[in-house]
């Protein structure tokens, strides 16, 4: 019996569109290259505490399987390659994963990339240490349906980082006024705001689908120093979570 699906078609054939921009940090991706240290700080942090390592080791991350859903070219998968991880990058667009390839390839990295969803590898019986879920949740038809998967996908024990954008009104006049229609980083229509999800919900959401969450922090960008950093206290517009398969 095929798995259940919980990928908006429309969704994956924007980023589809955008394929071979992965990897140009002046591109289409200019805000996720820019926001990708500050989230890799925070990745590799909860990675480390849950895990117990030591991010100063040469390859603090040895011995755990990560995958990295909705992978796109590979900005999360790579550095988490070069951390010692054993890595499958997933993409529902195709296009994504040749490009992502390429890229791991002319780098030197070993990286398992597969065309393929959450809910195709839970049925599978693949299991993780870490689900990585970066601003991904907000372009799926059932974001329950979609979470619920990717708490099969862990191993007990593991934990899921989840990233996404509130739904409020600064949310829109930053994500989608600001960065699609003025700055033009991205296309328009890039982002659904309807589909954006508060904190609270996306919390609601983890439980119900069998995670216990136990950090978020917001990623707020500062337009003076044109830099992204980490905040306890703003979760306005981009946040991320982590939560633990007990």
């Amino acid at each position: 019996m095929q798995p259940t699906s919980t990928i908006d078609a429309a969704e994956v054939a924007k980023f589809e569109a955008m394929a071979a921009e992965w990897w140009n940090p002046h591109g289409k991706f200019k805000p996720l290259h820019q926001m990708n240290p500050c989230r890799l700080d925070y990745i590799t942090s909860q990675i480390a505490a849950e895990f117990d390592r030591d991010l100063s080791a040469a390859q603090p991350f040895a011995g755990l399987r990560i995958l990295d859903i909705g992978c796109g070219g590979g900005l999360l998968s790579e550095p988490m390659a070069r951390l010692g991880a054993t890595v499958v990058g997933a993409d529902a667009a195709p296009r994504n994963i040749p490009v992502a390839q390429l890229h791991a390839k002319q780098s030197g990295l070993e990286i398992d990339y597969r065309h393929t969803t959450a809910e195709a590898l839970a049925a599978a019986g693949e299991q993780f240490d870490v689900v990585l879920n970066m601003e991904v949740v907000e372009h799926v038809a059932d974001p329950l349906g979609y979470l619920t998967a990717c708490r099969e996908l862990l191993k007990p024990g593991g934990l899921m980082v989840c990233s996404t954008l509130n739904r409020n009104a600064k949310s829109f006049a930053m994500a989608i006024v600001g960065a699609e229609w003025v700055m033009r980083w991205l296309p328009k229509g890039t982002h659904d705001w309807a589909k954006f999800i508060t904190p609270e919900e996306l919390y609601g959401l983890i439980r119900q689908a069998g995670l216990e969450p136990v950090d978020r922090k917001g990623m707020v960008f500062n337009p003076v120093t044109w830099s992204w950093s980490l905040s306890s206290r703003d979760l306005s517009v981009n946040y991320v979570t982590a939560s633990v398969k007990r």
